[in-house]
């Protein structure tokens, strides 16, 4: 029950983030709104766990993969706060809300893992359903609406890289690094959209989108670390209505009847597919024989 309580605290977090990155984009380039997100991450994580943890927090077999999955997951970052500027905040969490089911394609196509004919099934349905909400060539602009879609494929890969790591590596030197690698890339770049110093209200919204982003992936760190995955993927589309309900209090959005079916075929496919996740690992596995 704590680490459901932890997902689902981690979920409304990330819809804040999102909400607080829609607004705040208006007044500065998404560049700078990364790069606080990631700076934020980088400085609190290491003032709160390098005491703790010493050298330790340090220590990783695989410093390359540490610089890849930072990176994918800067790359996830950028494309996502530019997303959510062309598109509401409910509506573009449900497209996110997708990513296992690409997890389970790029699986099958790349890591030649077997998936049934279900599996298919659900992943063309979330497919439709996230069509369903951009509407190539409704009111979203043509090359905007498939930023969302490119985005899921980038954090797909992410989710993939962080499965393969997680088997060998510490999740607290993996957040330490994600944060630092994204921070430094992000600085390098910085130059090209920094333009002067935000007043007091936008300093303070990147300072949320900061904050939210760094309790968001902490929380969800504590919360997979105490309970088994399978039990909490089907709460983590929490978001999708956390993220509505911002969008309805700051924006004033309320979803059109296409959007609210697509976002409702994405939950039945991410969460029947969670769903068979779960079955599958509770199956009894044959032992051999001594």
């Amino acid at each position: 029950m704590l680490g459901i309580v932890f997902l689902v605290s981690a979920t409304a977090c990330f819809a804040v983030l999102d909400t607080a990155v829609k607004y705040v984009g208006a007044f500065v380039s998404v560049l700078v709104a990364v790069w606080f997100r990631y700076t934020f991450q980088a400085v609190a994580v290491t003032a709160v766990m390098l005491p703790m943890r010493g050298r330790s927090l340090l220590r990783t077999a695989h410093p390359r993969f540490q610089l890849l999955r930072g990176a994918l997951l800067l790359l996830v970052s950028v494309l996502s706060f530019i997303s959510v500027q062309y598109m509401p905040v409910g509506e573009f969490t449900a497209i996110v809300m997708i990513t296992p089911l690409v997890v389970t394609l790029l699986a099958a196509l790349l890591l030649k893992e077997r998936v049934s004919a279900l599996r298919w099934v659900l992943v063309t349905g979330g497919f439709v359903g996230a069509l369903l909400v951009v509407q190539p060539g409704g009111d979203v602009i043509g090359w905007a609406s498939l930023l969302p879609l490119l985005m899921v494929f980038t954090y797909a890969w992410f989710q993939i890289l962080t499965s393969q790591m997680a088997r060998t590596e510490d999740p607290m030197t993996m957040h330490f690094y994600t944060g630092w690698v994204g921070a430094l890339l992000a600085s390098a770049a910085l130059p090209l959209a920094w333009q002067a110093m935000p007043d007091m209200r936008t300093f303070a919204l990147l300072c949320v989108v900061g904050l939210m982003g760094t309790v968001g992936h902490f929380l969800l760190i504590l919360a997979f670390a105490r309970t088994r995955a399978s039990t909490l993927t089907p709460y983590l589309y929490a978001q999708i209505g956390f993220a509505m309900f911002c969008g309805w209090l700051v924006f004033d959005h309320v979803p059109g009847r296409f959007e609210l079916a697509g976002i409702a075929m994405i939950v039945l496919c991410g969460a029947s597919a969670s769903w068979l996740t779960a079955r599958d690992q509770r199956l009894p596995v044959d032992q051999p024989e001594a």
